[in-house]
């Protein structure tokens, strides 16, 4: 039995993988990953395959970077872990700074987790107990929070409560609180006859919802520019900067969920830059260490941590944490994460190798089996159709024969149902950036060439 064929049976036995049926998953082997470098993934068989995924969106800087790596080695000659709970350490000190100096100006303060849900489930928790803290009668009701149709923020229970995607969340309705749910700013599939109308459109709904419920309405939580694990819905300019203003207008809070769309992906550090908005509390997480090791965070305006002070330890205090909470290893990698942007003036390189993939991808919009090419930086979805008359989605089996070719062609792509997601290694060079592209096409070809001579 080779190695490959023992760890498949291991990892058939033994892993429940997430996000899968593992009763289609386990009657095929496996790809097994072994090592990488740059922006390539290698099997345990030897193959080599482009990231085209950055590894579930976090990648930055490549696989094996010697910088990240030293800067790994280098703290644990210090200290690998200690607690911050009743004291602190030096990595999460400076991490904190790093990130209040490069994030909008209204964010004062950090509050350290491990994953993006639990940065999201932080949020909505500090969200709803600052209105206690600062008068528990008057703000007694604000209890709901805003959220956007085909939004997702994570897979814990506060998180799935002002998510929106039926297949992942319908089967806990009874586990979730109540929210308000408002469309989806995106033009595809919509009955809107342009950006203009439909923005006008559901801005009015959303004034209209806060200025009757606004003292039920704790916050507002979204994806800035693009909601992401639900097809890469990307919002019209404007739509996040005229949220902002009515969150002001109202006295509600604004959570900008940038776990996935912050550093760098949509070519500016975060995604909120791009419109000058200033939210009440982000929420970061993915690529915060290079697409190293888990960490996430929560950041705040300081007038939402003053509401959670006191001079008694049972008053007003916030009672989250995680064993992990600003863990030194993982603080070390995300400050020199953070240092390569800038030394290796990663954000220009970003805009230049997202023109390409858009240029590109934007080929393909003519194509009979492709509905939508859709997004913002390295972060774009192809939208695949029966016909683009009709935009009935094409058969999954057909999308997952076009993921399962660029995988024996040599690129590591994901969709979601029927869109193909884009969402490669920032630091991709514009040559592998084509070539991802390249692949694509030729899977798209061959997998619906083959098809049409079936019929």
């Amino acid at each position: 039995m080779s190695k490959t064929q023992q760890l498949t049976k291991k990892d058939h036995t033994y892993v429940w993988h997430p996000f899968t049926q593992m009763g289609v998953y386990t009657k095929d082997e496996p790809i097994i990953i072994e090592k990488g470098r740059g922006s390539y993934l290698y099997d345990t068989k030897g193959n080599k395959y482009l990231d085209g995924y950055a590894s579930l969106w976090v990648n930055v800087h490549g696989h094996r970077n010697k910088k990240l790596n030293k800067a790994i080695h280098k703290q644990l000659n210090q200290i690998a872990h200690s607690t911050l709970l009743g004291s602190s350490n030096i990595p999460s000190i400076e991490l904190a700074e790093k990130l209040i100096q490069i994030t909008p100006d209204r964010l004062q303060k950090v509050f350290y987790s491990d994953t993006g849900s639990a940065s999201v489930e932080i949020a909505i928790k500090m969200a709803y107990q600052y209105w206690k803290n600062i008068d528990p009668q008057k703000y007694a009701h604000k209890n709901k929070f805003l959220t956007l149709k085909h939004g997702y923020h994570g897979d814990t229970i506060g998180a799935v409560s002002v998510g929106g995607i039926d297949t992942f969340h319908k089967i806990f309705k009874h586990l979730i609180f109540e929210n308000i749910q408002l469309e989806s700013p995106s033009l595809y599939r919509s009955h809107y006859k342009d950006e203009k109308e439909m923005l006008a459109h559901i801005l009015e709904r959303i004034e209209t919802i806060l200025s009757e419920q606004n003292d039920e309405v704790a916050g507002f939580i979204l994806e800035p520019l693009i909601q992401g694990a639900t097809g890469l819905f990307v919002h019209p300019p404007g739509f996040l900067k005229a949220v902002e203003q009515l969150c002001r207008k109202y006295n509600v809070l604004l959570i900008c969920d940038e776990v996935a769309v912050g550093f760098g992906r949509t070519g500016e550090m975060f995604a909120c830059q791009h419109e000058d908005v200033q939210p009440d509390i982000m929420c970061l997480g993915k690529a915060i260490t290079g697409g190293y090791l888990p960490l996430a965070a929560t950041l705040t305006s300081q007038e939402i941590y003053n509401a959670f002070l006191s001079d008694s330890h049972g008053v007003n205090t916030f009672f989250h944490g995680h064993t992990y909470t600003g863990n030194q290893i993982v603080c070390s990698v995300a400050l020199e994460n953070i240092r390569l942007y800038e030394e290796d003036r990663l954000l220009p390189h970003i805009q230049k190798t997202s023109r390409t993939l858009e240029t590109k991808l934007s080929e393909l919009k003519e194509h009979p089996n492709v509905g939508d090419v859709r997004g913002r930086g390295l972060m774009f979805g192809v939208e695949l159709v029966q016909d683009q008359e009709s935009k009935t989605p094409l058969d999954i089996p057909i999308v997952e024969a076009i993921i399962r070719l660029c995988k024996d062609y040599g690129l590591m792509i994901r969709n979601l149902e029927n869109v193909i997601t884009f969402v490669p290694v920032l630091s991709m060079s514009n040559k592998e950036i084509k070539k991802m592209v390249k692949i694509f096409k030729r899977a798209l070809k061959d997998v619906l060439d083959k098809n049409h001579s079936n019929r």
